[in-house]
C-alpha cells in the first residue's frame, strides 16, 4: 500500500489531521495505548488498546466535534452549531460549544437511551426531541439550522470532523513503536476514514482493518459493491454503529483500507466481559467490536504488533449488555 496521492475524490488530507491535532490538543485528552499482557497472552500478539472510552465525554467524538466547531469563524460561531445525533455525538458537540461559548441545537430521537441525553444536558443543552426516524431527524435539524442560522456538524460526514477523528492515528503511530495493525470499528465511516488518512499517509505498511457486527454489515456490503449500501436491519447490540457510510469518508475507506472483518454479537459481548474483567476497562459494545475482531481472526494476526481502537465507554448501566 503507498501512501495516499492527492485526490480530489478525497475530504480530507494529512494536513488537515496535523492541523486538528494541533488545534484541539488543549481540549482534548491524548488517550494511551494500554499494552494487555493478559489479552497478548490469550490471542498470540502484541495487543495495545487504544482507550478512546477514557476520553472526554466518554468516547472519540470530542475529537472531531471539536475541531469542527474551533474551526469556524468568529461570525460563523456566534450563530451555533447544529447536529442530529442519537449517541456520543450530541455529548460531543453540547461540550465542544460549551468550551467555545456558543449555542448548540442538539436534535436527539425520543428514545434516545437516558445516559445519552443526560450527557447532553450535562452541558446546560436542552436536547430538541423527534421522532426516531432518520426523516424526521433532517427535518427538525433543518429546521433549526434555518431558524437560528447555526452551521450542521455532521456526526460523520463533515470534514473537520473526519480530520478530528484522524488524530486518533498519529497518537498511536507515536505511541506504539512498529505498529504492524491496527482494528478500527466502523459505523459512518468518520474515525476509520480520518484513521486510514493518518496511517497510510505516514506509514502505509500498517495495516488498517474495520471492524463491523455482522447485523450491522452495510460497510462491508459496500466494499464490494463499490457504492454505499443502506442497512438491513438495526437491532446490532453495537448501537453506534447502525448508520450507513457517510459520503465522504466512503471513497478514502474504499482506496485505502486493507480488510474488514466481520463480527457476531456474541462476539462483541465476549469482548466486553474480557475488558471489563480481565484489563478492567468498561467499553460499550460499539467500543468493543474491534476487540471482537482481532478474536474472531485471531491466526491472521499471530506475532504482529496490533492496536484495537476502543472507541467508547458510555455503557448504560440500567440495561447493562454484559449479560452478567
Amino acid at each position: 500500500m503507498s501512501k495516499p496521492r492527492a485526490n480530489a475524490n478525497f475530504a480530507i488530507n494529512i494536513d488537515d489531521v496535523w492541523n486538528a491535532a494541533s488545534r484541539i490538543t488543549p481540549y482534548v485528552l491524548r488517550t494511551p495505548s494500554i499494552f494487555s499482557e493478559y489479552l497478548s497472552h490469550q490471542l498470540g500478539c502484541q495487543v495495545h488498546l487504544k482507550a478512546e472510552n477514557l476520553q472526554h465525554i466518554g468516547a472519540f467524538k470530542a475529537r472531531g466535534a471539536t475541531n469542527a466547531v474551533m474551526l469556524l469563524s468568529d461570525e460563523m460561531a456566534a450563530q451555533g452549531v447544529v447536529t442530529h445525533s442519537s449517541g456520543n455525538h450530541a455529548a460531543a458537540l453540547a461540550r465542544a460549544a460549551s468550551l467555545r461559548r456558543i449555542p448548540a441545537h442538539i436534535v436527539m430521537p425520543d428514545n434516545s437511551a437516558k445516559n445519552k441525553i443526560a450527557a447532553v444536558r450535562a452541558y446546560s443543552v436542552e436536547p430538541v426531541f423527534c421522532a426516531p426516524n432518520a426523516q424526521s431527524r433532517f427535518e427538525t435539524a433543518e429546521r433549526l439550522r434555518l431558524e437560528t442560522g447555526a452551521t450542521l456538524v455532521h456526526p460523520y460526514d463533515y470534514a473537520p470532523v473526519m480530520a478530528g477523528q484522524g488524530t486518533v492515528g498519529l497518537e498511536l503511530l507515536e505511541q506504539v513503536k512498529e505498529l504492524e495493525a491496527v482494528i478500527v470499528p466502523v459505523g459512518g465511516g468518520g474515525l476509520l476514514s480520518g484513521v486510514l488518512m493518518a496511517i497510510k499517509s505516514l506509514s502505509p505498511k500498517t495495516r488498517v482493518i474495520a471492524a463491523e457486527p455482522e447485523w450491522a454489515d452495510d460497510a462491508s456490503r459496500s466494499l464490494q459493491s463499490g457504492h454505499i449500501e443502506m442497512p438491513t436491519r438495526y437491532d446490532s447490540v453495537a448501537d453506534g454503529l447502525r448508520t450507513p457510510l457517510g459520503e465522504l469518508p466512503f471513497p478514502i475507506i474504499r482506496e485505502l483500507i486493507d480488510d474488514i472483518i466481520l463480527v457476531s454479537e456474541e462476539a462483541i459481548r465476549s469482548a466486553m466481559r474480557s475488558l471489563a474483567e480481565k484489563v478492567h476497562l468498561v467499553v460499550e459494545p460499539s467500543g468493543a467490536v474491534a476487540l471482537a475482531a482481532l478474536n474472531t481472526k485471531r491466526t491472521s494476526f499471530v506475532g504482529k504488533n496490533v492496536a484495537v481502537v476502543l472507541s467508547g465507554g458510555n455503557l448504560d448501566f440500567n440495561q447493562c449488555a454484559l449479560g452478567i
